[in-house]
Parts: C-alpha cells; sequence; structure tokens
C-alpha cells in the first residue's frame, strides 16, 4: 500500500512499519509530500521519523533508543492513543447490514449524544444498545458529539486530535461503524459533530510536520489553524479530506461544525465554502442528503444562504437567540449573554419564533454593539435553523452542570418541550430532556499530563470564582466522580415524574410527523401572541394554535381574533386538561402548562 505524508520543511522522512525503518522519497508530483510503498495489513502499526527522529518523543521499541516515532497526521486507529504510532485501517473489511438511502433535514427531530455518559460504560457498543429508546421516542437524527482521539479515557471530545480516527476507548474505527448500522436499521440517521477552528493542547503533532498553525491570527486557543497564511492550501485539504472521510467511510448522515465563527479566514474563497461545495458533490455522488450544521454565533444569515445566492452554503445552523430567550423567559436569569433577553423574555421569544434571530442588527448589551443580521423570512426555509432548550454547552459550561430540571417544575419542562417540538425551527433535544433527567452534565477531563490537568482544575475554578462561586464548590474536572455523576441514569425514564414527561415528548414528536403545520417551513406565515406580565405565549402555525402559560396562576388566552369563520376548536394535546375556547374565544389555561388546538 501506499503511505504518504505531508512534510515540507523535512530534509529526509522516514517510516517506520512493524518495526521497521524505512527510507521515504519525494513525491516529483505535490511539492512537500513523501511517499513508500510497502505492504501492510489491517492493524500494522506505523509512523513516521522526521529528520532522523532525534529526541525522547514517541515509540522507540525496534527503531532505536530514543528515535522519535510520530503519529500519521491522517491516522485512521491510534490504539494506544494520540501519542502512540498509527494502525493501518482498511474500510472494505466490515461487512455493512443496513442498506441506508439517508435521511435530510426537513422534518427531521435531532437528538445530542455523548457517547461516554449516555452510558455507564461510555462505549459506541453500549449505546447502540439504547438506541431502540430513540428509535420509539421518534427522533430522526443521533447528533454525536466528536469522537477524534485525546489523552486519557473520558472527556466531552472537543480537545480532540488525530482529525480521521476515532478514539479508542469508545471502541475505536469499529465501534463507530457498528453504531452507524445499527442506528441506521433503526431508521436513525447519525450526524457527527467536528472541530476544525483548534485542536486539543496534549497529543497534537501536527505542527512538527508543516505549518498547520499560523500566528497570523490568535484563537482564545491561541495559534489559529492555518487556513489563509502560506501552506494554508495542504492544510484546507487535509480538513476537507477528514470531513469526507468520517461522511464516507463511516456512512455518517451529515456534521455539525464547531464554533465556525472563530475559524480565521481571509481567503475570498473561505474554507467553509469550500466543505460545503464538496460535501454537496459527495452527496450527489452517494446519492443520500449530508448536511452540514454550524454552530455560529454570528446572527448571519449568509451561513446557510445557498451559494448561488452569494452565502456560504452551510444547510443549518444553531440558533442560540431562540434558546436564550426560551432559557430566559423558563427561570428569569439574566447574567451574561441573557441580559439582552431579560427586559423582556416573551417578547424576545415571539421575535425568535416569527424573525430566527433576536439580534437581527440591534444592540447587544452584552457585546456592547449591534450584532447581527436579519433574516429573509420570505425565502429561508425554517428548518435551516435548529431550536433547543438544552445543549452540552448550555449544560456543562455551567458551574454546576445542572440541567433546566434541577430548577423547573415538570409543568414548566412540558412548556420548554412544546415550544421546541412545535415551533418552527429543527427541534433538537440533550439527551436525557425528554424524561427530565436528574443527572447533571459538568465538566470532566482526563488529560494525563499533571501540569495540564492541574492548569484547567484551578482555571475552572477561577473563572466561576469571579463570578461568585465558592470554588471548592466547583467540580473537578479531572476527578473521576464528575463523569461519572453526568452519566445518564437509565432507571428514572421508568419513573415519576419522568415517565409522564417521556411520554409528553413522545406525543409531541408523533404529532410533529403526523400534522404537515408543525413542519412547515414557511417563517413567514408564523404569528405570535403574548403577555410580558401574564407570562402567556401563543403562536399559530397553519390550522394550528400552541400556547403556553409559564406562569404560576391561571391565564385567560383571547384566541377569537384569530379564529377562522366557522371553525370550532379542538385540544389535540396537553399538558393538564384543558377545554378548547368557548364562542368567546378565550383559552383558559392551567399554570405552567400548555396545549396544542387545532381549528381545521
Amino acid at each position: 500500500m501506499l503511505f504518504e505524508v505531508w512534510a515540507p520543511d523535512a530534509d529526509s522522512v522516514g517510516l517506520r512499519l512493524s518495526g521497521e525503518l524505512r527510507t521515504m522519497g519525494r513525491d516529483p508530483g505535490r511539492d512537500g509530500w513523501w511517499t513508500a510503498e510497502a505492504e501492510a495489513s489491517d492493524g500494522d502499526r506505523y509512523g513516521f521519523v522526521l529528520d532522523g527522529g532525534d529526541g525522547e518523543e514517541g515509540g522507540s521499541d525496534g527503531g532505536g533508543a530514543g528515535l522519535r516515532v510520530l503519529p500519521d497526521p491522517r491516522s485512521r486507529r491510534q490504539p494506544d492513543g494520540p501519542d502512540g504510532e498509527s494502525a493501518v485501517v482498511d474500510h472494505s473489511l466490515f461487512e455493512w447490514r443496513s442498506d441506508w438511502a439517508g435521511r435530510g433535514l426537513p422534518g427531521a427531530v435531532l437528538y445530542e449524544l455523548h457517547i461516554g455518559t449516555y452510558t455507564d460504560e461510555g462505549t459506541f457498543d453500549a449505546a447502540a444498545a439504547r438506541l431502540g429508546h430513540l428509535a420509539e421516542l421518534g427522533v430522526t437524527h443521533v447528533s454525536l458529539m466528536p469522537v477524534c482521539p485525546f489523552p486519557g479515557t473520558h472527556g466531552w471530545g472537543y480537545e480532540g486530535v488525530s482529525l480521521w480516527a476515532v478514539h479508542e476507548p469508545y471502541g475505536g474505527p469499529e465501534g463507530l461503524k457498528r453504531f452507524v448500522d445499527t442506528a441506521h436499521g433503526l431508521g436513525l440517521a447519525v450526524l457527527l459533530d467536528v472541530v476544525h477552528n483548534h485542536l486539543g493542547p496534549s497529543g497534537n503533532h501536527l505542527p512538527a510536520f508543516g505549518p498547520y498553525f499560523t500566528e497570523t491570527h490568535h484563537t482564545p486557543w491561541g495559534a489559529a489553524v492555518n487556513l489563509d497564511a502560506p501552506g494554508s492550501d495542504e492544510v484546507r485539504a487535509f480538513l476537507l479530506g477528514s470531513a469526507l472521510a468520517w461522511l464516507r467511510d463511516y456512512r455518517l448522515d451529515g456534521l455539525r461544525l464547531d464554533a465556525v465563527h472563530t475559524l480565521a479566514d481571509g481567503r475570498a474563497l473561505t474554507f467553509l465554502e469550500e466543505l460545503s461545495t464538496a460535501a454537496d458533490a459527495l452527496a450527489a455522488e452517494l446519492g443520500r442528503p449530508l448536511p452540514l450544521i454550524a454552530e455560529s454565533d454570528l446572527c448571519d444569515p449568509r451561513t446557510t444562504t445557498p451559494r448561488e445566492s452569494g452565502g456560504i452554503g452551510l444547510h443549518a445552523q444553531w440558533n442560540d437567540d431562540f434558546h436564550h430567550a426560551l432559557h430566559t423567559a423558563l427561570t428569569g436569569e439574566s447574567q451574561g449573554y441573557y441580559a439582552d433577553f431579560a427586559e423582556a423574555p416573551l417578547a424576545a421569544l415571539a421575535k425568535t419564533v416569527t424573525s430566527a434571530f433576536f439580534h437581527n442588527g440591534t444592540y447587544s448589551s452584552f457585546r456592547g454593539r449591534t450584532h447581527g443580521r436579519p433574516v429573509d423570512i420570505t425565502r429561508t426555509p425554517a428548518h435551516r435553523f435548529v431550536g433547543y432548550a438544552q445543549t452540552h454547552d448550555q449544560i456543562g459550561n455551567r458551574a454546576l452542570g445542572d440541567r433546566l430540571s434541577a430548577a423547573l417544575s415538570p409543568g414548566l419542562l412540558a412548556c420548554a418541550a412544546a415550544l421546541v417540538l412545535t415551533g418552527p425551527f429543527t427541534p433538537m433535544l440533550f439527551m436525557g430532556e425528554e424524561w427530565g433527567a436528574r443527572t447533571p452534565w459538568q465538566f470532566f477531563t482526563d488529560h494525563t499530563d499533571p501540569e495540564l490537568a492541574e492548569a484547567v482544575r484551578s482555571g475552572r475554578r477561577r473563572e466561576f470564582a469571579a463570578h461568585g462561586w465558592v470554588s471548592d464548590d466547583i467540580p473537578d474536572p479531572q476527578d473521576p466522580a464528575t463523569r461519572n455523576r453526568s452519566c445518564l441514569d437509565w432507571n428514572e425514564p421508568s419513573q415519576e415524574p419522568h415517565a409522564r414527561l417521556l411520554a409528553w415528548y413522545r406525543e409531541l414528536i408523533a404529532l410533529r410527523r403526523a400534522l404537515p403545520d408543525l413542519h412547515d417551513p414557511d417563517l413567514a406565515s408564523v404569528r405570535t401572541a403574548h403577555d410580558e406580565q401574564a407570562r402567556w405565549l401563543a403562536y399559530r402555525r397553519g390550522d394550528l394554535r400552541i400556547a403556553v402559560n409559564l406562569g404560576e396562576k391561571p391565564a385567560t388566552i383571547p384566541l377569537g381574533g384569530g379564529r377562522r369563520r366557522g371553525g370550532g376548536d379542538r385540544v389535540v394535546a396537553a399538558w393538564e386538561p384543558v377545554e378548547a375556547p368557548g364562542a368567546d374565544g378565550l383559552l383558559r389555561l392551567p399554570p405552567e402548562s400548555c396545549v396544542v388546538l387545532t381549528d381545521g
């Protein structure tokens, strides 16, 4: 097989394969590339030796004491972690069982899942054994948090390295394929979160090979990934190749792109445009949709505007404005970025439901400047925005990793579910949300470098101490108990009040699937009404009207003005028993409750 590596500054490159060191030659057709032909089979260990390999880093068995053997930047497997040698992976050996045609975003319901805490075991196989729950729930897409290798066993995955490989403690490449195959057999699509804006602080060997990073730009993680400085053509090709490999080799159904607003890219043709073009071409080749979903805090509709209309061409983006308005309305919190939404949270929520972004050229007190750009709601389908009440970020980045269920009543949790699952956006749930899981989801790490472990521990405690928390109350990210506390408790779904909430989620998802009005992409047709003081909000989608009462007292909601002449209202679903509006058009809704009505 052909072994190849880009190392433009090296004077010599060696291939160590199964303990034997071989010389690699320059590729005459590609500047900076080195190649070697050698017989190899699935599982064979190998690595690269640059300029003689002086140093103490990397493996040394069979290659001379102190020989620095580096893993392949395009390694498909790291059996001993990011610092060990790579292993050959023959993707053709896996026998796929499911004949899968793919599944697009229109009409989808997403479910964000972290392999390491979805079960106590924290493996692909253990998670796959629980996928039946998701099929019964009615979700359509499982959105996996990152699975690239990182040092240690447990972590969120956002400090991954080896961007073409799969974390070995989860089950490695074979485990991911088994998971995807099982999901497809149950009718579930699988998305994967990928991180292109930075690599983890430990186990990142890319700088030894070439200019993968640049000091031209600085990010919260240090030097930026090189997308526009000298050498960036190859860096882009590296990232594009990794993204397409996930979709092709693992039969994944799309990617979630982490924090694209932090990609420092000054080129006329941006990396994201290149990626969306390449993904669309692969989708056409494979005959199945491959959506790319951006995480972005820019509130910029150009992120998902088609390329032919002058946009970047990604297929959807997370809508944090909807989350922030909903969270503030539910909890009354006003710290940090919630301050922009706290003055009139119901009005903010109504604005996001009809306009997608709250910040669409408005002043942001949190940023101290105007922010965002309006969405053309007459031309932009609502499914391009992902709406949610909870995510890994919005839970895990809290001091204690507390979910909404730690502070809200079952009724308010039911209202949150109604707003997410009957709203105009592509809904997304965070694992365990559907039954009001009481387990927290905390920030945890497993850094093998003691100095880095201490820096992370003390840094997190300093961060929250500055906001008034007692530092000793902040969970230690390195303590295994922090990860263990974050694992779902699978006894909860069969117990009250969890079982009732789970049944409500199932009912709402079934309604979304059955009623075309609930996945109508027309944002311009959504009509809202609200009362800030009484704490209720109602909106209309086609023949359906959804009303939520977040207050502690019963609410009287005037719906008569929106009723069709001669139409009679009927309750489709309700958290608490409620009568349809009478001739006066008034809906009387119990406290902390919600209802779906139809007059069709």
